[in-house]
This record gives structure tokens, sequence and C-alpha cells, in this order.
């Protein structure tokens, strides 16, 4: 992200409603990567059953019927988070989804430490220390010492900040709604329904995940 004031927005008007959340999202792993973790044997990661006669096709954007529901939902998030980057990018902003992420959630409670913020963008507090140092560098956050506890440090969203978040909602909100129309109305209630499902269920395991 740029420090220009050219890279500084002038806020429009109410931003257009029905722009996604950006999260802190980290990449999916490359289908070739993806097969290996997808093996039992591989190490550090989750024994995943696989079909023996499965193989991944040559272009991953037309994946066979039979594919593991863990690599079309991993190929759906890449291409998700490429065509979100597109959408920043378009909007003519030097700022990440991760960026926008830290800022979306700061926007909903600010004065949050690192560590919540990192909890709730479900990222780790390596990667989000260094998206904050670029958004504080660029002015679009600010840290501050706790009042009570001068030894903890706060987050704080600047006016800077909040300008590019409404920026990017009313510039991407047209290319978000594009970009899902596929989805039949009748569809729609099952698919928010299993979406909201398996947020909810990935969430729990996570948090089980980091206890232990």
């Amino acid at each position: 992200m740029s420090s220009g004031e050219g890279n500084r927005p002038v806020p429009p008007a109410a931003p257009e409603p029905g722009a996604p959340e950006s999260v802190a999202q980290p990449g999916a792993p490359e289908p070739a990567a993806l097969a290996d973790r997808e093996r039992p044997d591989a190490p550090g990661v989750c024994a995943v059953p696989v079909s023996a006669t499965w193989d991944w096709p040559h272009d991953v954007e037309h994946l066979p019927e039979d594919a593991p529901l863990q690599a079309l939902m991993l190929t759906a998030t890449r291409l998700m988070g490429a065509f979100g980057q597109c959408t920043v990018q378009a909007a003519g902003l030097k700022v990440s989804l991760a960026g926008l992420g830290v800022l979306r959630v700061l926007m909903d409670t600010d004065g949050l430490k690192s560590s919540e913020v990192a909890d709730r963008g479900w990222s780790s507090p390596g990667t989000l220390t260094a998206v904050v140092n670029t958004l504080v560098r660029d002015g679009f956050v600010e840290r501050r010492a706790d009042e009570g506890d001068r030894r903890v440090v706060r987050l704080y969203i600047t006016d800077a900040g909040r300008a590019v978040v409404a920026y990017y909602v009313s510039q991407a909100a047209p290319k978000w709604r594009t970009a899902l129309g596929f989805v039949d109305k009748d569809d729609e209630v099952v698919v928010r329904r299993f979406f909201v499902q398996m947020i909810n269920h990935l969430g729990k395991l996570v948090r089980e995940e980091r206890r232990r």
C-alpha cells in the first residue's frame, strides 16, 4: 500500500449495500500442494480420505463431479480471493484484502488488541502484525497504549481508514453481485444455510485446534 495522498480516495455518499465482508484470509494451497495434503501420510496435516480414482484436472476451473468436497471448497476459496483482489485493484486502491478485513473488524469494534483482531479474522498474530504495520504506515490505523494498562496496545481505525472501506464497498458491491448472480433465487436459501452451517462448524473446529 502506498502512503501517497493519491491513494486516499475521497469518501463517496453512503456505500451501496450488498458487498461481502472482507476477511483477512490466507491463500488456499495450490492444487498440487492440496493433492499432497490430502494424502493420509502427509506430515503435519489432518488425514483426509481420498478416492484412489480421483485426480486433479489440468484446469481447476473444470473440476469433475466426483471431486472431493474439500477440493471444491478450497478451489472456490482461492478463486474468490483472486476475484476479491481484482475488485480492490479495480477500485484503484493499493490495499490488500487482508488490510480491508482488519479495517472492517475495527469499524465494527474499534480499540481491539492485535490478538483480538487476529482471532476475529481467523488470522495468525504474525500475519496480522505485518498487515497492521502497513495500515499504520499509510495512516489507516493508529496504535495507542491502553489507558488502564500502558503495556497493552490497542488498534484504532482512522478517518482515512473508514473512507477507504466506504469507497471500496461502493465500488465493489456491483462486482460482487455480478460474481454471485449465477445462484438461482430458489437455491439462495439453501446455499446461504449451507455456508452459515459451514462457517459455524469450521469456526468451532479451528477454535478446538488452537486450544491444543
